[in-house]
């Protein structure tokens, strides 16, 4: 899984091409066309019903995005991100684009630089999931893995540097990428599904962050439409997000990467956007896992981690409403399919060799769902 990354040389900078050059002008309109055309072969993803009691009075949907061309919610981002690259002139015929990644990202990014014909270069922790690796490379992406998942910003912009790429970052860009107002964002797709439903405008609409472009794209929607929701982050263990956020700590840090892939960060990003947020709920590790493998229970769907972080506070804020006789609907996702982690999340000697007891989470999923008393 080792890069073959150049480690020398001179970087070619990105200023240095001819935008007046009608081949550039060529290429560039030819690429932007295929990353759009691939918005219009790609249906919008699933908006699914999580089982409950109907005289609850309360209702759970799940947004699939797994089913993106690559698997995963990353799919609209990596979208988001080319074109905005592209449209900003950062994205060059031949040279390679390159970001730091836990991986679903890496992994729709790498198909989007195949799309238009240029190298991409994933810098991602070595703690990355193998299906995600390989996921990777079968998009013709190459893995760059770091011990200290701290490091990946500053490697990936070194490795820019030095090939003459493009940094993609997405962490500082996620929310500026994404066209928060409409244009089938997930927000209004989230809103058009709802339509015919009992409860059309959610209560509640629960999300997880990695760059924080999501809960950023969904809240500032939510406020541009006026629509009377909330918006709920759930944050995992070893991520600073929801210190940050309580205390008002821009400078708020992790010493210790995220077990749960794809969400959670050492460092408050710049797309974490704190002041859109309503709420945020921190999920210790196991209860993530609890929720992922009660989701396939419930649906027969296998989920990734991120997805339980998203659940479980979403089954908590269902526990809330029918305690107080309140009606409405819930909105969380699943965020990427489970066969990614099977060497993880449902793999019992990855839990023991992590110290995760899921045993009391389990066990109170299933009383909620039978009693609808929520104990945690």
């Amino acid at each position: 899984m080792n890069s073959t990354v150049p480690t020398g040389g001179s970087a070619t900078p990105t200023l240095d091409i001819d935008r007046s050059d009608p081949r550039y002008r060529a290429w560039l309109a030819e690429a932007v066309r295929k990353v759009q055309a691939d918005a219009n072969r790609s249906a919008d993803t699933h908006l699914l019903r999580f089982p409950l009691p109907r005289e609850w009075g309360v209702d759970l949907y799940l947004k699939d995005e797994s089913t993106h061309p690559t698997g995963s919610l990353k799919h609209r981002l990596a979208r988001s991100l080319f074109l905005y690259g592209l449209c900003n002139g950062w994205i060059r015929p031949d040279a390679p684009v390159i970001d730091a990644s836990s991986g679903s990202t890496a992994v729709s990014e790498a198909y989007f630089a195949g799309l238009i014909g240029v190298p991409f270069i994933a810098v991602m922790p070595r703690t990355t999931s193998r299906e995600k690796c390989r996921l990777i490379e079968y998009h013709a992406g190459q893995c760059h893995l770091v011990d200290d998942p701290r490091g990946m910003y500053e490697e990936a912009a070194a490795l820019a540097e030095r090939t003459g790429g493009h940094y993609m970052d997405q962490f500082t860009y996620a929310e500026r990428a994404t066209d928060w107002r409409g244009n089938n964002n997930i927000a209004e797709s989230i809103y058009t599904q709802l339509r015919l439903e009992r409860h059309p405008v959610p209560a509640w609409i629960v999300a997880t962050a990695g760059t924080g472009g999501t809960s950023a794209t969904i809240a500032r929607y939510v406020r541009y439409m006026q629509h009377d929701t909330h918006v709920c982050v759930a944050d995992p263990e070893n991520s600073c997000f929801f210190d940050g956020w309580k205390d008002h700590d821009p400078a708020a840090y992790s010493e210790t990467g995220s077990r749960i892939e794809g969400i959670g960060r050492p460092r408050m990003e710049p797309s974490f956007v704190t002041g859109a947020i309503d709420r945020m709920m921190k999920v210790p590790d196991a209860a993530s896992v609890a929720a992922a493998r009660a989701l396939e229970q419930a649906i027969g769907r296998k989920a990734g981690g991120s997805t339980g972080t998203g659940l479980w506070s979403a089954l908590k804020i269902v526990a809330e409403m029918a305690g107080e006789g309140r009606k409405g609907s819930v909105v969380t996702l699943i965020c990427d399919p489970g066969e990614r982690y099977l060497d993880k999340y449902y793999s019992d000697a990855w839990l023991a060799e992590q110290g995760l007891d899921i045993t009391p989470y389990a066990a109170a999923i299933t009383a909620f769902l039978a009693t609808g008393r929520w104990s945690c």
